[in-house]
């Protein structure tokens, strides 16, 4: 079976909370569209996943912030990240005023 689709469709005109779309999984691995629009994680919450995690920003611009580094990471179109599992990480900043469209893929080894 064969599949496809874009990435910056079918975006809501309101987006009161992030939008996560899974793509497609496997075995060891899923993948993951996520759209923020000025969403942060909570100021006292912090991914701690099981699984490492592979992070795109194909539109938009985002900031992240990994446990134990003094500045956060900023992310535009086309900037990606690996982010290892069990590494604490959360979302600082997506922009107010644009989509900020993210590919996630999360695997184990």
């Amino acid at each position: 079976m064969t599949n496809g689709g874009n990435l910056l469709a079918s975006i809501p005109a309101t987006l009161p909370d992030e939008l996560v779309d899974d793509l497609f999984s496997g075995q060891s691995f899923r993948v993951e569209r996520i759209v923020s629009r000025g969403h942060a994680s909570p100021d006292d919450f912090w991914y701690d996943q099981d699984e490492n995690e592979w992070v795109m920003v194909v539109q938009g611009e985002a900031r992240l912030q990994l446990e134990g580094q003094a500045e956060p990471v900023y992310l535009a179109a086309g900037m990606y990240i690996n982010i290892l599992a069990h590494v604490r990480h959360r979302v600082s900043w997506t922009h107010p005023d644009m989509d900020t469209v993210w590919l996630a893929i999360f695997y184990k080894l």
